[in-house]
């Protein structure tokens, strides 16, 4: 018989996953907003080869805020899109995926490289529990004017402060302080800006 991880707590797991504690993702409104980001991110690739201003408007929908002179290009991947702000004048290269169960935030002024990766999801080391799918998630925090290379991977909980450099292919594990550029697997502070 399967282990009743939820017996004391009346919540769903939306609920759960929104407070950023355990949860399975089998809540049928979880499905939906799945889906909807699905559809939402298709709509946005599909008008970036037609119309900018319809782009803009459908990447508005998609995401939480999106700041004035944002450029994203496609695709992009999110598990919601609804947990995530992107501020004024970032640059967003090809195939950012941004897996939002937890609030991911993107300062002013950034650049973010192609194929970069912000992963707020986190799953049990132990077997069993995650043989039974639970997971939960922290949230992502990247400063103003911070520069991810291509190919970064920024892990859950990470807070990136303001004017630092990530290397291309870097892995973030802990917080990078502002002004410093990082590089590595796992990523590491070598200098200051």
């Amino acid at each position: 018989m399967p282990t009743d991880y939820f017996a004391n707590d009346p919540r769903t797991n939306l609920e759960r996953m929104l407070a950023g504690d355990l949860y399975i993702a089998d809540d049928p409104e979880i499905a939906r907003m799945q889906q909807r980001a699905v559809q939402l991110a298709a709509r946005y690739q599909a008008a970036c080869t037609e119309d900018a201003a319809a782009a803009r408007t459908v990447l508005a929908e998609l995401l939480d805020s999106v700041g004035e002179g944002v450029e994203l290009r496609p695709p992009l991947y999110v598990d919601y899109g609804s947990n995530i702000s992107i501020g004024a004048r970032t640059f967003v290269n090809y195939h950012l995926t941004a897996l939002d169960v937890a609030r991911i935030t993107i300062g002013e002024d950034c650049q973010i490289g192609p194929n970069v990766q912000l992963l707020t999801p986190t799953h049990p080391v132990e077997p069993g529990p995650r043989r039974d799918k639970l997971e939960a998630a922290l949230p992502i925090t990247i400063g103003d004017n911070v520069w991810l290379g291509g190919g970064v991977i920024v892990c859950p909980g990470v807070t990136i402060g303001d004017d630092s450099v990530i290397g291309a292919g870097a892995v973030v594990t802990k917080d990078i302080p502002a002004g410093v550029v990082a590089v590595g697997n796992p990523a590491r502070v070598v200098r200051s800006v």
